[in-house]
């Protein structure tokens, strides 16, 4: 079973392509410089020794300093052009999967836990690819050493690998210890994140209870578990280093007094005996190897992160193409489980097309999932959904996206300008249209009190919730289809506005079919049916006036109202 961490990794590195090659080489470049230059020192020496000439092997010492000096700004150059990148195309990847995967994405992970993971996870995973070329020369240094050294003498490389299993225990010691923390510290993080959004999402209910100083406790809860996880991956990284500065000298020791014995007895100089010293310092360069492998590490944990999400299955979409058909809705025996209950349970419901269902129901009912369920923006456990006889799944996306259109309660308004954000969608509609819908969504005299009308950027576009309301109703209204919801979309309107609005959206005549999450009596008596969901099940289903003759019923719409006074 393939890593789905070391597949996106690998992709990423497949990604940076020719630069992260072209970096890998630059760096191994400089690696095999940086052995050369005690070989050239070394003889420089002995000739000076001597009294022989050695302008020459100056000059190779100069330019092998000079070479260096290039490739290292050259490298470091490209590594954060790879870095830069590898973060995009990650960032890319995964915010397309998070925009596949729609609501589910945030009931998963949390909004504030997948803002940290795009932000910060991909940052750090989109260094792995130059992480990954700077290892690969880091290692080529110390395997260069031991063989340099053998070339010297064979005994001085014998030496060195007596030592060199210590070093191997330290460095694996130390990538598994670095992973295990390094984890740890990001999982705080998105604990963090993720209550720094909700509390940024509730701010105003948080300022008008007055409960500032126990969000704010809330939220920095983790903040002592994140402090110990950060303390404890110093504390690795700095045993690790520690370490590498205890068994890298003695092992230096050890190849240095068996040149000088080697010396002695003449079968190496002293230019050699210079070039050894340095050969056993590259060779011992744990110090080097432990930040590459820390860098790594870091990478390869933040993009385990990141394959969380791209590994969270997004919904399959089929190619039936939906056939001609006014909008009825059918969901049959559908059952959705939240927080391990079930919020409906084998609901039926048929809905003629062109016509209009209220669902009403006290908070926690299943109102807005039932409204998911039947636009697709979530699947139920079990059961189906269909449209004009077609189960949902087996729509493909754009269709399917095309026949539903929705209106929430706090829309997310996207777009430049406020003409953009109600012509978003699949489809452009024409200025006319815009301007229609606006209209009809009672959105128009708001549109007309900005400075440039329409072209007016949203930036500078002030508004209160009633009016984002009415601009997310006539993007809806901009974009029709076979089924309009209205997911509580009327709440923040003032009862004139909501009245004149429900007249246009409930007029007789040929229309999409509209289900509408319905808060007041109002909005429920102009709706063909009603649907009452209680106990996860439909209770009743009748017009208006019908189940108004039900005491409960009625009770119903006075906590209904208490609930939105609440909000």
């Amino acid at each position: 079973m393939t890593d789905p961490a070391h597949d996106l990794s690998r992709t990423a590195l497949r990604h940076a392509g020719v630069r992260c090659a072209v970096l890998c080489v630059l760096s191994t470049t400089g690696t095999a410089a940086g052995l050369l230059l005690p070989a050239v020192l070394g003889r420089t020496l002995d000739l000076l020794l001597a009294g022989a000439p050695a302008a020459g092997w100056v000059a190779r010492a100069a330019a092998l300093v000079l070479l260096l000096a290039l490739l290292d700004a050259g490298a470091s150059v490209l590594a954060g052009t790879v870095d830069a990148r590898a973060t995009a195309w990650l960032r890319g990847r995964v915010t397309a999967h998070v925009l596949a995967l729609g609501p589910r994405a945030v009931t998963r992970f949390g909004a504030g836990d997948l803002v940290a993971r795009l932000v910060g996870n991909a940052a750090q995973a989109g260094t792995g690819p130059a992480a990954f070329a700077a290892l690969l020369a880091a290692c080529a240094g110390p395997l260069g050493g031991v063989v340099a050294l053998g070339v010297v003498d064979p005994w001085l490389a014998a030496v060195f690998l007596a030592g060199a299993p210590v070093l191997a225990v330290l460095l694996r010691a130390f990538t598994r210890d670095t992973s295990a923390c390094v984890a740890e510290y990001q999982r705080e993080q998105g604990r963090i994140a993720s209550a720094l959004a909700e509390a940024v999402d509730g701010r105003r209910t948080i300022a008008a209870a007055g409960l500032q100083d126990r969000e704010t406790a809330r939220v920095l809860r983790p903040l002592p578990a994140l402090g110990r996880a950060g303390h404890r991956m110093w504390r690795v990284q700095g045993r690790a280093a520690a370490q590498a500065v205890t068994v890298g000298p003695l092992l230096q020791l050890a190849v240095v007094a068996v040149a000088g014995f080697l010396l002695s007895r003449h079968r190496i100089s002293v230019g050699e005996v210079l070039a050894a010293s340095r050969y056993a310092v590259l060779a011992t360069g744990v110090g080097v190897l432990v930040g590459q492998l820390a860098a790594l590490t870091r990478a390869r944990t933040s993009a385990r992160r990141l394959a969380e999400v791209t590994a969270y299955p997004a919904p399959a979409h089929g190619t039936r193409p939906l056939p001609p058909g006014p909008g009825r809705l059918e969901l049959r025996g559908v059952t959705a489980h939240r927080g391990g209950r079930a919020v409906l349970d084998g609901v039926d419901l048929t809905v003629p097309g062109g016509t209009v269902l209220a669902l009403v129901g006290r908070s926690g009912t299943g109102k807005s999932l039932l409204a998911a369920l039947t636009g697709r923006l979530a699947d139920p456990d079990a059961g189906e959904v269909l449209l004009d006889g077609v189960p949902l799944p087996a729509l493909p996306h754009d269709e399917l996206r095309r026949a539903v259109t929705y209106a929430f309660a706090r829309p997310a308004l996207l777009g430049t300008t406020v003409e953009d954000t109600i012509a978003f969608g699949l489809t452009t509609p024409s200025p006319a249209e815009v301007r229609s819908a606006a209209r009809r969504a009672r959105a128009d005299a708001y549109i007309r009190r900005l400075p440039d009308g329409g072209a007016t950027r949203l930036t500078d576009s002030p508004r209160s919730g009633g009016e984002a309301q009415r601009l997310g109703l006539a993007r809806a209204f901009a974009h029709p289809g076979r089924l309009l919801i209205l997911d509580d979309a009327l709440s923040s309107l003032d009862t004139v506005t909501e009245h004149h609005i429900t007249e246009s959206l409930l007029a007789p005549g040929p229309g999409p079919t509209r289900l509408i999450v319905a808060h007041r009596a109002a909005t429920a008596s102009r709706a063909d049916t009603v649907a009452w969901l209680d106990g996860g099940r439909v209770r009743a289903l009748g017009t208006h006036a019908e189940l108004w003759r039900d005491p409960e019923y009625r009770a119903l719409f006075g906590t209904l109202v208490a609930e939105e006074a609440a909000r």
